[in-house]
C-alpha cells in the first residue's frame, strides 16, 4: 500500500498544528515519525488514519483520494501508548475481536490465528486471563496482537512502548522490527527517541513544531541532517554546538580554541567566514587517537547511565557533553581532556543549513 500526503495542513482556529506537508511513505516498510512532544506527530497520524480531516490538501492511497473516507472504511489498525484493551474480555477474546467483527472466518480458523499470534508475541500462557491480571508489557502485547491480527495494509503506532520499562521496551522493539520485516504492512511509528528511530531503521520523517524537516532513509537522515534543527532533533544527548569564525582553513572558537579543518571541509566552506560547528557526544573520547584534536577543560558533571558515562565539560563559555563507554568515576571540578577527529564535525552556515557532514555522507 502506498500512502501519500499532498499539501496536507491542519489548522484549528488561529493555531496551525501541521503546516502544508507533501510526503510519500515507503510501502511495506517502517516509517518513523521522530520529533519532540508537540511536533505534530499525532496530528499527522490522525490525518493518515482518517480520524481527522485536513484543513487543506489530500490523502491518497495507491493513487486514490481517501481524504473524506471515514476510518471504519479504511484497511488500517492503530496502537496507542495507553494499554487499550477490552477489560471484560479475556486476552483470547481481545485478540479475536477484529476477526469476529469481520465475520469472514470460522471459529476454528479464528482459534488458529489467535494462537499463532499469541505465540509470536509470547503471550500464549495468558489467553484465558483478563487484561487487569496482566503486567504492563503483557497488556501492550495484547493490544499489539489485536492490531496485527487484522493484517491491515497500514499500521499506525503512536509511541506504543513509552509507558513500559527500559528492558521491556528493548525487547518489544526488537520483536516489532522482526514482525514488520516481511514487507506486507506499511508501518508508521511515532517516537520522541532518536535511538528508537535508529534501532527500527526504515525511513524517518523528522518533525518539529508542525513541520517535516527532513524525510529519507533513517541512517541517511542521521548522517546528513539538512539543517541545524534537524541535527538537534536527531541527537540524544543533544548535539554539541560551537560558534566559529573561519580563517585560513582553521575554525576559530571562543577561549582561543583553533581547530584545523580537513581539505574537504575547507573546499565546502569557500566564501564563508562564520559557521556553527556540531559534534555528537559519542564522537568525543577520553583517550587520544591519531589525528585527534585535544580540548582541555574541567568536569562540570558526570552522569552514569547503564554502561555509559555522560561527561559535561566546560572551558570558559564553551560547554560540551561526551558520551563515554564504560563506567568512570570522575571528580567534579577536575581537569579533563577530550579528543575528537576534526572530520567528525558537522558544519552549518549562519542560516542553519548543512554545509558539510562527516565522512562519505558529505552534503
Amino acid at each position: 500500500m502506498r500512502l501519500e500526503l499532498q499539501g496536507v495542513g491542519v489548522r484549528i482556529g488561529a493555531d496551525t498544528h501541521l503546516y502544508p506537508t507533501t510526503v510519500a511513505l515507503m510501502p511495506g516498510a517502517i516509517n518513523v515519525l521522530l520529533g519532540p512532544t508537540l511536533a505534530g506527530k499525532t496530528t499527522l497520524m490522525r490525518v493518515m488514519a482518517g480520524l481527522d480531516r485536513p484543513s487543506e490538501g489530500s490523502v491518497r492511497v495507491d493513487g486514490i483520494d481517501v481524504t473524506n473516507v471515514p476510518v471504519r472504511e479504511r484497511n488500517l489498525a492503530m496502537v496507542y501508548q495507553q494499554f487499550i484493551n477490552y477489560p471484560s474480555l479475556s486476552v483470547f477474546d481481545n485478540i479475536a475481536s477484529p476477526l469476529r467483527i469481520s465475520g469472514k472466518l470460522s471459529e476454528a480458523q479464528i482459534h488458529q490465528r489467535v494462537n499463532e499470534m499469541a505465540e509470536r508475541l509470547h503471550i500464549s500462557g495468558y489467553l484465558d486471563r483478563l487484561p487487569a491480571a496482566l503486567s504492563g508489557g503483557q497488556q501492550q502485547r495484547t493490544a499489539l496482537a489485536r492490531a496485527l491480527i487484522k493484517e491491515a495494509s497500514l499500521l499506525l503506532l503512536d509511541e506504543p512502548l513509552v509507558n513500559l520499562d527500559y528492558k521491556l521496551r528493548e525487547e518489544l522493539r526488537r520483536e516489532l522490527a522482526e514482525l514488520f520485516s516481511s514487507g506486507e504492512t506499511t508501518v508508521v511509528y511515532a517516537t520522541t527517541e532518536p535511538l528508537e528511530a535508529l534501532q527500527l531503521g526504515g525511513q524517518t520523517l523528522l518533525m518539529h513544531e508542525g513541520c517535516v524537516l527532513q524525510h529519507g532513509a533513517t541512517l541517511s537522515v542521521f548522517n546528513a541532517p539538512v539543517s541545524l534543527q534537524a541535527a538537534r532533533t536527531f541527537s540524544d544527548p543533544p548535539i554539541n554546538l560551537m560558534s566559529a569564525s573561519i580563517s585560513h582553513g582553521v575554525a576559530q572558537l571562543a577561549e582561543g580554541i583553533a581547530i584545523p579543518l580537513t581539505s574537504a571541509q575547507q573546499a565546502r566552506l569557500a566564501g564563508l567566514d562564520r559557521v556553527m560547528l556540531g559534534l555528537r557526544a559519542h564522537c568525543l573520547h577520553a583517550s587520544s587517537r591519531s589525528g585527534d584534536f585535544a580540548l582541555d577543560g574541567t568536569i562540570d558533571l558526570a552522569e552514569i547511565s547503564g554502561s555509559e558515562t555522560f561527561v559535561h565539560m566546560k572551558r570558559g563559555s564553551l560547554a560540551l557533553v561526551a558520551q563515554l563507554p564504560g563506567v568512570h568515576e570522575l571528580a567534579l571540578g577536575s581537569a579533563m581532556t577530550l579528543h575528537f577527529q576534526p572530520d567528525a564535525l558537522f558544519i552549518f552556515n549562519t542560516e542553519g543549513a548543512l554545509v558539510s557532514a562527516p565522512g562519505a555522507a558529505g552534503v
